[in-house]
Order: structure tokens, then sequence, then C-alpha cells
């Protein structure tokens, strides 16, 4: 049975071989690669799929300002093992990961990537958005979609890598989220009547 799970840190031994079978040593060459090298994916959006004990694929966010303050997320690199592909797997991580990033109050996501596939997930030419890549890019393929209407309205400028945020812009916490919090402010003492005092 198929299962999408959080990756774990020792997935990372599977990881790099499924990647280096999708994409080769050239991705490393790639502007998209660049960005990430000196910046940490999420953790809450990096994600595989496993059968058994088999890893089929594998998916991360990582963060990027566009302009001067704007926050968005690069997915990338999506990998599925070659044997598997055509099963939906890669549609279904993809689909799942962005509704994650959406519960989490993420707005934009950018990719490089094939239009005609990422165009079902609402990706279009973020370079006719007025975006900039800050790299070679073949131009159709510069794609970016709004997990939020509107958000990329009025957005423009070069994207670069960012230090991971505490939490995005218009983070909307889950109920697990504050259940936890509430959780942990009912440690503090309440504050001291100070009028009595």
């Amino acid at each position: 049975m198929l299962k999408i799970l959080h990756e774990r840190p020792t997935d990372a031994a599977l990881i790099e071989p499924l990647l280096d079978k999708c994409f080769g040593a050239a991705r490393f060459t790639k502007t998209a690669y660049k960005i990430r090298e000196k910046i940490s994916p999420f953790k809450e959006l990096s994600f595989i799929v496993r059968e058994e004990t088999e890893l089929l694929a594998t998916i991360r966010y990582w963060p990027l300002v566009v302009g001067k303050d704007t926050q968005a997320l690069l997915l990338g690199p999506i990998a599925v093992e070659p044997s598997r592909q055509g099963q939906k797997i890669g549609v279904n991580l993809i689909r799942t990961s962005l509704a994650v990033a959406q519960e989490l109050g993420h707005q934009i996501v950018i990719l490089v990537g094939d239009p005609d596939y990422y165009g079902q997930f609402g990706f279009v030419n973020a370079g006719e958005l007025g975006l900039e890549f800050p790299g070679p890019v073949e131009p159709h393929r510069f794609l970016a979609a709004e997990l939020v209407a509107g958000s990329l309205v009025g957005v423009d400028g070069l994207i670069e890598g960012a230090s991971l945020p505490i939490v995005p812009a218009g983070h909307l916490a889950s109920k697990k989220e504050t259940e936890e919090l509430l959780q942990r402010l009912s440690t503090f003492a309440p504050p001291a009547d100070t009028e009595k005092a």
C-alpha cells in the first residue's frame, strides 16, 4: 500500500540515489539547485512516498523571497521511481503537499518544470507575471501558482533563497498547533495582581 509520509533524516540515503536515477549529476549545475545550496527545506513540507520498505517518490519545498519581502516556496525536486511513473504517484504527492502548504498559510509556489504537466495544479508562466529567475532558465518552464487567490497581484522582482521563517505570512494555526500552544501556556503561572501587591 502506498503511503505519503514526512521525510525523515534516515531517508536521505534513499532519496539521493532516486534523484540521481531521475535527473543525473547534471542537476547540480541548474539554477534551481544553486538557489537551494545555502538554504534548508521546510521539514513540514518534505514528503516521501513508500510502499512497504521501498521509497518510490520524494518532494521538497524551500523558502524564497520575491522582490524585497514577499515570501514564497520553491517546489522541487520532485522525483518518482522511473518504473512507477505514470501511476499518478507524483500527481497525488503534489496535490497533497500543496494542500498542506496552503493549510500552513503559504500563499505562493514557484518551480521550474513542464507547463503542460504543472498547469493542472494551477501553475502559470511566472515571467509573464513580472517575476525574475536569478539565472539561466527556459522562460516557458519558469512557473508560479497562487495558493491563496490574489496573492501574486502586485508581486514582481527577482526570486532568491531565504532563511526559514518561523511561520509564513498569514499563517493560521491548525487545531493541533492551537492545542499545543494552549498546553504550553497553561504551564506558566498567571500574572501577579499588581494592584493588590
